[in-house]
């Protein structure tokens, strides 16, 4: 997993295979977007991010409120979705 997280692209291409694995398996888009903000409060507290890309990332979900990590959640499932 580390090497994942310390390259974008791969990052990217990552969550765009468990995102289409979730939507294969029957889950709903809010479902996936759901556990999107619960894994970005993992990494958030878990994970030193490796690359500029995710710290900038991490930066704004340190600065936003709930509502607006829920947002990040949403709008990385559907730039992960492009990868996949």
């Amino acid at each position: 997993m580390s090497s994942v997280l310390s390259n974008f692209d791969s990052w990217k291409k990552f969550l765009g295979e468990r995102v289409k694995h979730a939507e294969n398996a029957g889950l709903s888009e809010e479902t996936i977007a759901n556990l999107a903000y619960e894994i970005g409060g993992f990494l958030d507290d878990k994970v030193d991010p490796k690359n500029e890309s995710n710290r900038t990332l991490k930066e704004l979900w340190d600065v936003g409120t709930d509502e607006e990590r829920k947002t990040i959640a949403r709008l990385m499932v559907k730039l992960a979705k492009k990868y996949a």
